[in-house]
């Protein structure tokens, strides 16, 4: 009887110790050290670390050869019938790829991958595995989304061993896993859903992905805070990790990809709630564009750029004299610390002060706006609520703002201005190295350096 090895394993960034203590070194954060068995105690069996399980052997060559000489031929693709989804993968499904979604409970993510499942199995050999729900379950969905039932492969199923003996048998070109916590090997003896049962079993399922060229779509949970369960390590195993966003007080989703070996990150997929389950939003925009027609001070619209297409979104901004000794800062959808930041060069540079004011910041539509072009946009907005005077409606504002006070160019301005003139904007205020040459038909563009002259242009 071979002796059973084990590790201890950071839950927050993978890191691995051959003892416990308290605190991670690597990240530094307390308490997140789990013990993971990579030994089998079983002889002849191979351990839960090595290259193989159940007889598949790894998918990558051992032949050396030169970069020159390797193949560059496109990687082949195929649509999972969604263009939205399409567009968050980075062009569609990639055969021996292995996706990550995850997502809240009741965010739509066994619902996407149930309309997908049920749209690519009319063409598609498809096996569709749920370790929560029962078979019955989830016909009485597919029934309620009237999806076609026909020619999809399902099982009920949260053994390991037992999985990859009928994925071997049947084939599939696509596999789907709901959920990766519920899964289990037997030789490990945590229960599912601890970090030795996620890590091993992802690593299994992963290696049958490759060695067969199929592509391995897995169901994540997230914990309170929003992060992946189980170990960090688990997003390094996979090509593309997806997360699917959206509250239930919203009929929005949001699919954002936050790593693809295949395509863009931060690329933005958005899909509404309905009936018939997640429909696809064609034009973002115009639903992040939804304003009342009475103008009010502190709304203002600027464009991001989320993965490879400019979208506009509204910020609204509310500030309000505070009666505590510490005025409260609130930011949704931006980051709060780059909200003090500005304020203060709002103040150095712009020589508005803030510091009694409670300041309230919003983006509509629950969309979570991760670059700086909304630097220029959010002060504006501050300014337009602390002087209690609407901005227009047909101007919109982009551009990052420097502990100076200058206000630098960022990616893509031109293709910002251009989308704001499709949307019917006349008016817009960008960074002076973003002006064009030539503006859009009935655009006018103007260039500003600092904040002072941003200010001045209102």
């Amino acid at each position: 009887m071979a002796k059973a090895k084990s590790a201890f394993v950071c839950t927050e960034c993978g890191a691995d110790y051959s003892k416990w203590q308290g605190q991670c070194s690597n990240c530094r954060e307390w308490n997140t050290l789990s013990e993971v068995r990579v030994g089998g105690a079983r002889p002849g069996a191979p351990a839960s670390g090595s290259g193989a399980r159940g007889g598949y052997a790894g998918a990558l060559s051992r032949e050396v050869v030169d970069l020159s000489g390797v193949d560059l031929t496109e990687v082949p693709r195929f649509s999972s019938t969604f263009e939205e989804f399409d567009r968050v993968l980075g062009g569609g499904l990639v055969p021996g790829s292995a996706v990550l979604l995850g997502g809240h409970p009741g965010a739509g993510k066994s619902t996407l991958l149930l309309q997908t499942a049920c749209r690519l199995a009319q063409s598609k050999r498809v096996l569709y595995v749920t370790g929560e729900e029962s078979l019955s379950q989830v016909a009485m969905r597919a029934h309620r989304l009237q999806l076609p039932t026909q020619g999809l492969k399902m099982l009920a199923e949260t053994s390991i061993e037992t999985l990859l003996a009928v994925a071997e048998r049947e084939r599939p070109e696509v596999l789907i896993i709901d959920s990766i916590q519920t899964m289990h090997l037997e030789d490990i003896g945590s229960a599912p859903g601890g970090v030795a049962q996620v890590r091993e079993s992802a690593a299994a399922l992963t290696r049958f992905a490759k060695q067969s060229n199929t592509v391995l779509m897995l169901v994540g949970h997230v914990t309170k805070d929003g992060t992946l369960a189980g170990p960090k390590v688990l997003e390094h195993m996979i090509d593309a990790s997806l997360l699917l966003e959206g509250g239930s007080d919203s009929r929005f989703r949001t699919l954002r990809g936050q790593k693809n070996r295949f395509g863009a990150i931060n690329e933005l997929g958005v899909f509404a709630m309905v009936e018939l389950g997640l429909k696809e939003v064609k034009n973002p925009s115009a639903i992040f564009l939804s304003r009342s027609e009475e103008l009010a001070s502190g709304s203002l619209v600027m464009v991001v750029w989320e993965g490879t297409r400019p979208i506009l979104v509204e910020v609204q901004a509310l500030l309000d004299e505070s009666a505590l000794g510490n005025p409260r800062r609130v930011a949704v959808g931006l980051d709060h610390n780059r909200l003090a930041m500005l304020l203060a060069v709002l103040h150095k540079h712009g020589g508005l002060f803030t510091g009694d004011q409670d300041v309230f910041l919003n983006v509509v539509g629950g969309v979570k706006v991760l670059e700086t072009s909304a630097d220029l946009a959010v002060l504006l907005a501050v300014v337009s609520s602390l002087q209690n005077r609407p901005l227009p409606r047909e101007l919109v504002v982009f551009g990052e703002v420097g502990l100076s006070g200058e206000i630098r160019p960022v990616p893509s301005g031109q293709e910002r201005i251009i989308e704001a003139a499709k949307h019917g904007f006349t008016r817009a205020i960008v960074p002076r190295g973003n002006a064009p040459k030539k503006a859009p038909a009935g655009m006018q563009v103007v260039a500003v350096d600092k904040l002072a002259e941003a200010l001045e242009a209102l």
